[in-house]
Parts: structure tokens; sequence; C-alpha cells
């Protein structure tokens, strides 16, 4: 079957999403203070962190590595046990599922960092990307490439 051109972008803007994430993060885990990134402690005042390094290492997590594996797998569609556990819809390649996951773990972490810290001109941007991914993902073209019956 043919790949759908919404497919390419699908994996671009996952690859992008990740490479930020994991960039971030680790900057973020690497020096906990923001200095990498220029990012300021004051930041945080409302916050139950004291630095930037447990929110670096959700960052690498959550928007740097899920988007990531979601890649892989809808690249490559490996059978994977321990994440097809993981895969809430049965008729869906687990990687389909994770493309789900990551977009709505971007939005809500946009979200949350919007109520307990001050607004980054990156917000919006990765907020767009992350609904972005899931439109994308929810194309019938798309949706059908992973769809399975026997997973």
């Amino acid at each position: 079957m043919k790949k759908p051109f919404e497919l390419y972008l699908l994996w671009f803007w996952l690859a992008f999403l990740g490479l930020n994430g994991i960039i971030g993060g680790s900057l973020l885990m690497a020096k906990p203070d923001g200095s990498l990134l220029g990012m300021n402690l004051s930041w945080l005042e409302n916050t139950p962190f004291p630095n930037f390094r447990f929110p670096g290492l959700c960052l690498f997590l959550l928007n740097g590595a899920l988007p990531i594996v979601a890649l892989w797998g809808l690249i490559w569609q490996k059978k994977v046990q321990t994440f097809q556990f993981l895969n809430i819809l049965k008729d869906k390649h687990w990687s389909w599922t994770f493309t789900l996951y990551s977009g709505i773990v971007t939005i809500t972490w946009i979200i949350v960092q919007q109520l307990i810290s001050n607004y980054f001109v990156l917000q919006p941007i990765i907020t767009a990307i992350g609904l972005v991914n899931l439109t994308l993902a929810l194309l019938p073209r798309v949706q059908k490439r992973y769809t399975t019956s026997s997973e």
C-alpha cells in the first residue's frame, strides 16, 4: 500500500517534537538552573519544583522519547509486546496509539506549563504541533495504514 503524503508530515512533526524534547530535557537536566536554555529559576516560583531537573526529565521522556518511539514504530511497524500491552486501541498498531498519546501529552504539558509558569514563546508552537500530530494521525488514510486484525 502506498504511503499517504500526510504520513510523511506526521513522521516529520514527530521527529521535530521528539528531538526538541530530548535536547531541551537533556539541557535542563544537565544544568537544572535553566541557564543553558536562557531560562530563569524565578519562572518556577509558583511551582512545586526547586529547579528544572524534574521538569527536564519529564520533558525528555514524555515529549522526547515518546514521540521518537512512536515514530520508530510508525516507520518499522514492529510488534513489541510491552508497547502493545500499553495500547488501549487493540485494532490499531501500538505506534499509532502512541502517536495519539504523544499529541495528548504534548497539549497537556503546555496547558499545565501555562498554568504554573510564565508564558514562553514556544508554547503556542508546541501546542500547534501536538494538534497537528493528532489531526494527521486521525486522518482516515493514516488510520487505515495502522489498522490491524491480528495484534
